[in-house]
This record gives C-alpha cells, sequence and structure tokens, in this order.
C-alpha cells in the first residue's frame, strides 16, 4: 500500500475515533483516541478468534508503517516545537534547578534502578535476557513523554509552577534518555566500547551539540522573521525551521530533538516578543495547535492500533504487570532526591513528589525506542512490556493526574496559592 493511502487511512481513523470519543466517552482527547483504537485491535483479534479474518489484512497495512522511524524522524519535531513554543522561558528559569536535575540525574538514576529490578523479575520469571537490555529497557522507559504530558497536564488545569515543572522536564529528558539509550545499544550490540571517551563525544555531540545547532537556527529563523511582517511567510518560516532543521540534524548526527526545542524557546519567546505582529502572533498559535492537535490525533490512534502487532504471552503480560510499580517507584525515588537536595533553596508542599511521580507519563517515544532494538526475542519481550507500561502511563495516571492535582490544590487552609511554590 502507498504511502498516501495509509496516511488518508491513519487520518479518518483518527476523525472518526475521535468524533466517537467527544461525542460519547467525553475522556482527554489523547487517551480517549489510543483507548479506543486499542479496543478496536482487540476486536478485530476476537473476530479473527471466530473466523472472521478482518486482523490479518489490518495487520499487514499497520506493520508497513515504521513506527519508530514515524515518530522519532517525523511526528515528534513538529510536536515538540508546538510545544516548546508555549512555554514561557522566565517561568522555565524560574524552575531550572527541578527540570534541570530531573531531566540529567533523574533519568540516569531511574534507568539503572529500573534496568537492575527488571534484570532481577526476568530471571525470577524464566527470562534469558542480558543485564545491559534490562538497561536499555529502564533508558527507553525512564524519559517522560512531552507529547503525552504536555496535553494531558493543560487539561488538567494543573498550576503553572508544577505545568512548568512538568513540562520542561519532559521536553529535555528525551533528548538525554535518547543519547543514554544510543550508549547502551552501542554496548549491548558490540558496535561501541564503553570508554569515557566515547561517552564524552557522543554526549557533547548529541547534547551540547544539540543545544549549539537548535540556538544557530532559531536566531536564523528569528532575524528573518523580523525582516518581515506577512503572517504567511512567517508561519512557512516556522515550518521549515522545524522540518529542515530537524531533518540536518539527522544528518549531521546531533540530537534533533533537544535542537528542535531549543530553538522552538527562541522562537516561542524572543520571536514572539521582538519579530511578529500581534496577528502574526495570533496565526502563529492557531497553526501550530491544530497541528499539535492533527498529530497527536494520530500518534495515539497508532499507539492503540500497535496492540495487534506485538507478542504478548500470559508470562510477558505479568512481567509487564510488574514493571509497572517498578518505573513508578524509581520515579518516585528520582523525583524524591531532587525534591530533598534542593528543599534548602526553596520551599515544596508535601505532595509536590507525589504529584511529580505521578504526572511523569510514558508514551510513544518509549514503543518507538522499544521498536528500535534489533530483532530478537529480547526485542519481543521488552517491546510487549513497554507497550503494558505505556498504555497503564497514559490510561490510568492519565485519567486520575486531574484529581490528583486538584486534591493537592487546596490545602488544609483552603489556600490554592500555596500549592504554587512547589
Amino acid at each position: 500500500m502507498d504511502f498516501f493511502n495509509i496516511i488518508a487511512i491513519l487520518v479518518t481513523l483518527a476523525g472518526l475515533l475521535s468524533y466517537f470519543n467527544h461525542r460519547f466517552l467525553k475522556m482527554p482527547t489523547t487517551i480517549g483516541l489510543m483507548l479506543v483504537a486499542m479496543l478496536l485491535s482487540l476486536a478485530l483479534i476476537g473476530l479473527n478468534q471466530i473466523g472472521l479474518d478482518i486482523k490479518t489484512p489490518a495487520a499487514r497495512i499497520l506493520s508497513e508503517i515504521d513506527f519508530s522511524k514515524t515518530l522519532l524522524e517525523g511526528l515528534l519535531s513538529y510536536l515538540l516545537f508546538a510545544g516548546a513554543l508555549h512555554v514561557n522561558l522566565d517561568d522555565l528559569a524560574a524552575q531550572k534547578r527541578v527540570v534541570g536535575i530531573l531531566a540529567t540525574a533523574g533519568v540516569v538514576g531511574s534507568t539503572f534502578i529500573v534496568g537492575t529490578a527488571m534484570y532481577w523479575v526476568a530471571g525470577l520469571l524464566g527470562f534469558e535476557i542480558r543485564y545491559l537490555y534490562c538497561l536499555l529497557f529502564g533508558a527507553l522507559i525512564s524519559p517522560t513523554d512531552p507529547v503525552a504530558v504536555i496535553g494531558i497536564m493543560k487539561s488538567a488545569g494543573a498550576p503553572k509552577s508544577l505545568e512548568t515543572k512538568v513540562s520542561g522536564e519532559s521536553l529535555f529528558n528525551d533528548g538525554i534518555g535518547v543519547v543514554l539509550f544510543l550508549v547502551l545499544l552501542g554496548l549491548a550490540t558490540g558496535e561501541h566500547h564503553l570508554t569515557a571517551g566515547y561517552v564524552a563525544k557522543l554526549f557533547l555531540l548529541e547534547a551540547v551539540g544539540g543545544v549549539l545547532y537548535g540556538l544557530i537556527i532559531g536566531w536564523i529563523t528569528y532575524r528573518m522573521l523580523r525582516s518581515v511582517n506577512n503572517y504567511q511567510v512567517e508561519v512557512l518560516l516556522t515550518l521549515a525551521l522545524v522540518t529542515g532543521g530537524y531533518a540536518l540534524a539527522t544528518t549531521i548526527h546531533t540530537s534533533a530533538p533537544i535542537a528542535i526545542v531549543v530553538a522552538g524557546l527562541l522562537i516561542g519567546n524572543h520571536g514572539r516578543r521582538f519579530a511578529m505582529s500581534a496577528r502574526t502572533v495570533e496565526h502563529l498559535d492557531t497553526f501550530w495547535e491544530l497541528v499539535d492537535e492533527i498529530l497527536n490525533a494520530v500518534l495515539f490512534v497508532l499507539i492503540g492500533l500497535e496492540v495487534m502487532i506485538i507478542s504478548f504471552s500470559g508470562k510477558v503480560f505479568v512481567a509487564g504487570v510488574i514493571a509497572i510499580p517498578i518505573v513508578l517507584l524509581a520515579r518516585f525515588l528520582c523525583v524524591g532526591v531532587a525534591v530533598f537536595a534542593l528543599k534548602r533553596f526553596r520551599e515544596f508542599t508535601p505532595k509536590a513528589v507525589r504529584i511529580l511521580t505521578w504526572a511523569g507519563l510514558r508514551g510513544g517515544i518509549s514503543v518507538a525506542l522499544a521498536l528500535a532494538l534489533p530483532p530478537g526475542p529480547e526485542r519481543d519481550t521488552l517491546l510487549a512490556v513497554t507497550y503494558v507500561v505505556v498504555v497503564f502511563s497514559i490510561v490510568v495516571q492519565g485519567l486520575t493526574i486531574k484529581r490528583l492535582v486538584r486534591s493537592a490544590t487546596t490545602t488544609r487552609k483552603g489556600d490554592p496559592t500555596d500549592y504554587e511554590r512547589c
């Protein structure tokens, strides 16, 4: 099937399922779409069991879509830019310590906690999975997903300080997570030997290089935006920045996600203030909000449909269920250490650790990285486990985070502003 027909099917499905969710389920769009798509997949599998083989052609079409490549080299650039465009740099600077610790040490610490615990669980359940592959699972499941997090945090009505912490962390930690994943993947496949020089070189090229590259392409685009006053041209320039900038970043082997986030922050703040008219800002925001909604819909439909081509067994499902509290515990410990370390500099409410832990949603990036593992039984097992954790994260955590945020914003004295300190 050609590319256009695949896109036509996905967009049509996203539109129909979005209508069904809005009309009947009334769930947050991303959660509702993924859940309905997953139930549709399970229904097709059920029909296949009673002799109506609709699942096979559907799975064949789905297998033609390289989910990992589609997300990491396609959708992600637009989604990251749309998210970064609305993050206020002053707010982010006020939360820089929390965001910085969680996006770096938090990801690394969680990777080793999850990897070590899952290695023990795998041995207990009889899986032959090498420790390096368990660490790879830790690396792909530890970063919070900006696509899942930002939309759900906005719908939860979280205080600005909390939204900035969670959104800022999620925008940056996937870049750190990908760097860590690449290091471990090179070791697992024997491509590279672990040396301080190799790790430092990769970090400089990917992370530091991504920041510098993002500043360069963002500044060039900013100067071009200042020289024109035509919203059609200016919106097109931002589209060119994202598309061309992301493609070039992957060609020169620097972190494309980090670069696009940095460029998005620059355009969304400095560009918005000094290079755009009020009319341009209005059209730019409308355009990128629409892009964000459409691509989010397609992505979460894809996540829901992926259940058709993932191999599950009773033992693998049990491993996935056990992985859920392990991932949450690792997140809780890393957030707790960060909050404890920063208590001397600022105040935190008692529920800050609980909120930041539960708000750390996993999404499509984890599934995409799991699909990027080398083919083999270890990949199949870890992919299925990843899928179980991601579905739990999006559905259960996503649907309950609003209630948790609301309960936390009301202190004993009934003063919701007290929560802003967290």
